[in-house]
């Protein structure tokens, strides 16, 4: 067998347990690994995201990463996958050639011989069976030089296997979702403290994927619409305008954050209340009912003289009696 002195390959980590052992098989193999994070609003891995997951990985096995955001080009993929999507609004297969093509760039612009991935035959129903990954390579030009080392048994040999870069027998044979395997695979290497041992897409979840298909169909498809789409309860008003109500303390502060231009603030004063977000208003009718709303989720009593505050981005706050409105 060759050496593989020097040989470079860039992993791409999620920050998931599967990713992570890819990692570490490629580095006890002698690989020169680099790492590849995407980050998207529809990680489900940690609280934290799955970006702070993938540095700490990073950072535990001493390898360097690169953070890459889809931006614009990734939303309208969502919007208009070729491949279609999966059960809800998932469009996995159009997910990973986006994700393989930047990749593949950044594999050439670091001099890399080739990309592995922590992906197990047939532990997606879209993505991850033989036909689809197939599909994958070729229309990301990077045919034979991906390499599956939790699979790598079960599916053709790749070139980095051929050159003898990689030890085909070091490789494994990992098939289908039950997580075991995995999880003893980590006791066996050592790799501890990680998270969400299946992982998880927010447009697999039919309630959110309702949510961002209604959030297109009117528009709203910025990085910023998408994010708040994970907080709060949302209504969407006869005229169009939309109205998110905070549902607990947490979430009052993050949706708060959310407030530009484009958004009033309502809530109202002396007692336990949400946080209500109004943007597209088309008069004071909206203001009104929005400002039902968060009555509605508040602590106060329904015969209680109430003040509430309403707050343009660009002008001071207001408070007025409910009563008012």
């Amino acid at each position: 067998m060759k050496k593989n002195m020097g040989i470079k390959a860039v992993g791409l980590l999620s920050g998931g347990l599967d990713s992570t052992l890819a990692v570490k098989l490629m580095i006890d193999q002698g690989v020169d690994v680099r790492v590849l994070n995407f980050v998207t609003p529809f990680c489900t891995c940690t609280r934290k995201g799955c970006r702070h997951e993938a540095i700490r990985v990073a950072e535990l096995f001493g390898v360097p990463v690169k953070i890459i955001s889809g931006g614009d080009a990734y939303i309208e993929m969502i919007k208009n996958p070729k491949h279609g999507y999966g059960k809800n609004m998932n469009p996995c297969i159009d997910c990973r050639i986006f994700m393989f093509r930047k990749a593949k760039k950044y594999m050439k612009d670091i001099g890399a011989s080739f990309i592995f991935t922590g992906e197990v035959l047939d532990q997606r129903p879209m993505s991850q069976y033989k036909k689809a990954m197939k599909t994958i390579e070729q229309e990301s030009d990077l045919e034979n030089l991906v390499l599956r080392p939790l699979s790598a048994k079960l599916l053709d040999s790749t070139i980095p296997e051929e050159e003898y870069w990689i030890d085909r027998e070091k490789l494994l044979s990992i098939q289908g979702r039950r997580r075991l395997p995995q999880i003893e695979l980590a006791d066996k290497l050592g790799v501890k403290d990680y998270p969400c041992p299946a992982g998880g897409c927010r447009l697999t979840d039919p309630h959110f994927a309702k949510r961002i298909r209604e959030s297109f169909e009117h528009g709203e498809d910025t990085i910023e619409d998408i994010q708040l789409l994970k907080y709060g309860r949302h209504f969407r008003l006869k005229g169009g305008a939309k109205v998110i109500v905070g549902r607990n303390e947490e979430e009052n502060k993050i949706i708060e954050k959310f407030q530009d231009e484009n958004y009033i603030l309502i809530e109202v004063i002396g007692v336990g209340s949400p946080i209500v977000l109004l943007k597209k208003i088309k008069g004071k009718s909206d203001i009104k009912k929005a400002a039902s709303l968060c009555v509605r989720y508040s602590d106060a009593d329904e015969d209680e003289d109430l003040n509430i505050r309403i707050k343009d981005f660009n002008n001071p706050e207001e408070l007025i009696k409910f009563s008012s409105l």
